[in-house]
């Protein structure tokens, strides 16, 4: 996630593997993987207890148009007609709660209105010591709805376990004393698994409610071998982190499948399947040219929800659909993301990134808070 960005950020670092689109060299990547065998005796510590209480909300709110069932498919499906909803507009600080805390051992911090933020935002390693992300920015997000905050906590090219604790703590405080959960969420390379796990643990190990597997690295060219430290990777961070929440941050499968499947052929599916709590495709629907039918954020949410299961063999895989680049998006965008994910229940939704998410945004995004 840390190199998504819009053409018009030029901090974005080579994390971005261009997607080819059909006749087009245009490739989504973005994060990075290692070499060598996941050592699974690492010496870890114990594993902290969540912080925040459980939603018991299960479901986003109904849609502002009649639900109807979409069948998985590659072909275009129609877009309902929607007759457009007044936007909420953003309310005080105080009254964007949750209705309950959060439960250790529970998908909830998963659920409702996120926001993303990479180190390229945040830290001061990779920043130059110039951030742009600081307490001030996790208040703001609390008063505009938002009720998780997923932030990259590590990365394979930093000098730490950890990038800069001292200033990655404070926000992880604030974001808790302002009732939001905080998900921490890392992109391994799998060129040294080892130090995947490593970083992916101590992640864990911070006060968050659960932890994000960034899988979209291509560094290791061989696919097969790719997908086996992928595996090997997986089931290591699953033993290492019982009770843990884990999500998988993975590749649109309209990407993998239909665009472009020489991405990664053979992705394992079904080896993954029994290591992770939910599903999180990158829904980036503004990587899309407007003349491949993809630009349509419902049609592509729609359709990376279907898939996503299909994939898994399981209709009832709980997924998260991560939205578009926010400088990129509409408030249209919004309408369609929003209306694709309550139609297939998917149980939360986001922009990235926070830094790129316009205000006029914020209103439509409102609406996936639980």
């Amino acid at each position: 996630m840390a190199q998504h960005r819009s053409n018009s950020r030029t901090r974005l670092v080579a994390v971005i593997v261009a997607v080819a689109v059909v006749a087009s060299a245009a490739v989504i990547a973005g994060h990075r993987l290692g070499n060598g065998r996941v050592s699974t005796t690492l010496a870890v510590g114990t594993v902290p207890t969540v912080l925040l209480p459980p939603s018991t909300t299960t479901t986003l709110p109904p849609p502002t148009t009649t639900a109807t069932t979409v069948a998985p498919t590659t072909s275009a499906a129609p877009r309902p007609k929607a007759t457009a909803a007044p936007r909420p507009k953003p309310r005080p600080t105080g009254r964007l709660v949750r209705a309950a805390p959060i439960l250790a051992g529970s998908i909830d911090a998963f659920r409702g209105m996120g926001a993303w933020v990479d180190v390229f935002d945040w830290s001061n390693e990779f920043t130059k010591n110039k951030p742009v992300v600081g307490v001030a920015a996790i208040d703001r997000m609390a008063d505009l709805g938002v009720q998780t905050l997923y932030i990259q906590t590590a990365k394979q090219e930093s000098a730490n376990d950890v990038v800069d604790p001292g200033l990655l703590q404070p926000l992880i405080e604030r974001a808790h004393q302002r009732n939001m959960a905080v998900v921490a969420w890392y992109l391994p390379t799998l060129e040294d698994p080892a130090r995947d796990l490593t970083r992916l643990v101590a992640s864990a190990r911070l006060k968050v409610e659960g932890v994000g597997v960034d899988i979209e690295s291509r560094k290791v060219s061989d696919h097969a071998e790719r997908s086996r430290r992928l595996v090997e990777l997986s089931a290591a961070a699953r033993e290492q982190l019982p009770g843990r929440q884990i999500a998988a941050v993975i590749m649109p499968p309209v990407v993998t499948d239909v665009i472009n499947p020489a991405f990664w052929p053979g992705f394992p599916w079904q080896q993954l399947k029994p290591l992770y709590d939910l599903w999180m495709p990158m829904d980036y629907w503004t990587f899309r040219k407007a003349d491949s039918g993809y630009r349509d954020a419902y049609r592509y949410t729609a359709e990376n929800i279907d898939l996503t299961r299909r994939n898994l063999g399981n209709p009832n895989a709980v997924v998260h659909a991560v939205g578009g680049i926010g400088d990129t998006t509409t408030p249209e965008d919004i309408d369609g993301y929003y209306r694709a994910s309550a139609e297939r229940g998917g149980i939360g939704g986001g922009l990235y990134d926070y830094r790129t998410t316009g205000d006029n945004l914020y209103p439509g995004l409102q609406r996936f808070r639980v």
